[in-house]
């Protein structure tokens, strides 16, 4: 494929999101787990912390595998499929993601050891 270009699909995966408010900025109450630990930790690469240029001290910033990023009102901060973070404007968000209803039944499923044993069984079977 060097050199080529060509139409690529992302792959449909899940990731985590929050919408930062002004509101949730001064009140982390109903922040994810994830999104505490970040603001805990040191700033760098998968933290979150108050940006050191805003006088005011209001803004936030996080380090994300390229870099610190600056999170703005209503931009939604990811954790991707490898923990990492990241700020998404609003419409690009809309655009690339949808909302989906993710139980702890959901979750269960996802990280059943039966459901793993399945996909094994089934992928014995076809390689035979």
């Amino acid at each position: 494929m060097d050199g080529v270009t060509t139409r690529c699909r992302k792959k449909p995966v899940v990731v985590e999101a929050f919408q930062m408010t002004k509101k949730r900025r001064w009140d982390n109450s109903d922040w994810p787990e994830w999104a505490n630990r970040a603001w805990q930790t040191e700033p760098g690469e998968g933290s979150i912390w108050i940006d050191p240029d805003d006088p005011n001290k209001e803004s936030l910033v996080c380090g994300t595998l390229e870099g610190v990023h600056r999170i703005d009102w209503n931009d939604w901060i990811i954790q991707g499929i490898k923990k990492e973070l990241y700020p998404c404007k609003p419409d690009i968000f809309e655009a690339t993601y949808e909302l989906i209803e993710y139980t702890d039944a959901v979750e269960e499923i996802v990280n059943s050891e039966e459901v793993d044993k399945a996909i094994d069984e089934v992928v014995d079977e076809v390689l035979k």
